[in-house]
């Protein structure tokens, strides 16, 4: 039972890495605001809860499981809303989301 908790604990580690580590990617590598922040919140919300998980398996049950599920709470309450509350700040300031690609945009000569 040590054996497939610390298997499926190093799952969820590495698991979490990888969607964090996509995450920054695609912070880096996707067009505007919006799609940035959809790209970021999801994989930085997933990629934490994972890790987070993760951790809890390897620490066994007692004060440290519970710390971390107090944290993986707030973290799932406030990263949702913190994106959503910098979204509506950018639409309320005239940014709109880029709808089309301008390479698919005809020409105007």
């Amino acid at each position: 039972m040590e054996a497939l908790l610390g298997v499926l604990s190093g799952v969820c580690l590495v698991c979490g890495s990888v969607l964090a580590l996509v995450g920054g990617i695609g912070l880096l590598r996707l067009p505007d605001l919006f799609t940035r922040m959809h790209g970021s919140g999801v994989t930085d919300t997933g990629g934490a809860g994972l890790i987070l998980i993760g951790l809890m398996l390897q620490s066994g049950l007692g004060l440290v499981t519970v710390k971390l599920l107090f944290i993986l709470g707030f973290l799932l309450i406030t990263s949702p809303t913190s994106t959503h509350a910098l979204a509506r700040s950018a639409l309320s300031h005239g940014l709109r989301p880029r709808l089309t690609d301008p390479e698919d945009e005809p020409s105007s000569t």
